[in-house]
């Protein structure tokens, strides 16, 4: 397998030539549009493989779909074709297959969506028929599953019938998440209301809209880490305001903690090194768990102990991230340890004379939360590539802000 080397680069300075539009929005965006019957004008859509999937599924007629491993293309499409007519089939990776979709299967059918799985009970692939005679227009599903299962759930109500009431059992998980998609659905038209744990959605229709999609947070985490581990830095991120519709913006605020100062510079962020960092810190990532590999080799280089809540759903991503996380930290002499459902990352005194090639696990945040260890180490990464899930020309930024690469 491929593995590309990055050698040290203690100051870093530049703008970030190609960060990516919001993959989150994108695909929401997509959902939308197609349930509105297309003719939106949408401005910087994502160039990540997971929405050009989606844009892709969308135009096809295709009697089946093959979501590869992109799980919000999977779960949303699953919802999108219970509103469609006809049959279709969804398939995935093996991966994908082993990742859970019987929560929203089973609000699909209580509506009255026809769904029957190919292969094992609550997994894909599956067979999705379109609902004919609506049977409700009221499901309870659990806050703290995958907000991906309740968006889903939430752009297909403007749609029905009856529209749709959907119920959540305890506190919602992801929160920023379901806000993202109840914003962009009244930006399309549609009527929603978040009263307590109770999402009323009415009938009304999508509208074509024109949109332009943000550019992505959970991207510009990664460059927060390069600007909290260079000795020096000037990054600058381009079109990136703190007034944003993604949860992971919180990046800012948490980076503070870590070594990072941001500052406005008109439509732009500039990262700012800065030397003096907390001892230990506390963080909850219930609402933004995609921080978290990235938080947790920012703490492991820089010698704070961390101690970290809410990564209960990093078990059913692209690859299980806590056993991932555990085996590649300790490659850094940190160790994560459980504790009664909080995580502890408890760092070593120094970074090793030589770190271990890092491994991927076809997982696109992996290759990406370590990257930002070539401000200090030479670094080895496998699989290079699983980038483009989500950020296509991360190594060419890389690359232009100094870092040289080799192998790649």
């Amino acid at each position: 397998m491929q593995t590309i080397t990055l050698q040290p680069a203690p100051r870093l300075s530049g703008k970030v030539q190609r960060l990516p539009a919001s993959k989150s929005l994108s695909n929401r965006v997509l959902i939308i549009d197609a349930l509105a019957g297309g003719g939106s004008d949408i401005q910087n859509l994502s160039e990540a493989n997971d929405t050009r999937l989606m844009k892709n599924l969308l135009a096809s007629a295709d009697p089946v779909w093959n979501a590869e491993d992109a799980g919000t293309t999977m779960r949303f499409l699953t919802a999108f074709s219970a509103v469609q007519p006809g049959t279709r089939q969804l398939t995935g990776t093996p991966r994908m297959k082993q990742r859970p979709i019987g929560i929203l299967v089973d609000a699909l059918r209580e509506l009255g969506a026809e769904i029957r799985y190919l292969e094992k009970e609550g997994y894909p692939p599956h067979e999705v028929k379109g609902i004919v005679h609506p049977r409700t227009n009221e499901v309870t599903i659990r806050g703290d599953v995958s907000s991906q299962f309740i968006s889903a759930l939430m752009m297909i109500g403007p749609v029905l019938p009856g529209g749709l009431r959907i119920n959540l059992k305890g506190p919602a998980g992801s929160r920023p998440y379901i806000e993202m998609t109840a914003a962009l659905m009244r930006r399309f038209g549609a009527e929603v209301a978040w009263q307590d744990n109770r999402i009323n959605i009415e009938p009304v229709a999508y509208k074509a809209a024109s949109y332009t999609v943000e550019n992505d947070w959970s991207a510009a985490s990664y460059w927060f880490a390069f600007a909290a581990l260079a000795r020096a830095s000037e990054i600058l991120l381009p079109s990136m305001t703190l007034r944003s519709l993604q949860g992971d913006r919180i990046i800012a605020t948490w980076m503070e903690s870590l070594g990072v100062t941001c500052q406005p510079r008109g439509n732009d962020l500039l990262l700012l090194h800065k030397d003096d960092v907390q001892a230990s810190v506390q963080f909850d990532f219930t609402h933004c768990p995609d921080l978290a590999q990235t938080i947790m080799v920012v703490c492991a280089a820089r010698q704070i102990k961390g101690v970290f809540t809410g990564l209960h759903s990093l078990r059913i991503k692209e690859t299980d991230r806590i056993a991932a996380m555990q085996r590649e930290l300790s490659k850094l002499g940190a160790t994560l340890l459980e504790q009664q459902g909080t995580w502890i990352l408890q760092p070593a005194p120094q970074l090793p004379e030589s770190i271990e090639t890092i491994q991927t696990y076809e997982d696109h945040r992996m290759a990406m939360a370590f990257a930002p260890l070539a401000a200090v180490k030479t670094i080895r990464i496998e699989n290079p590539h699983v980038v483009k899930k989500s950020y296509p020309h991360f190594w060419d930024d890389v690359q232009h802000m100094g870092i040289r690469l080799t192998g790649f």
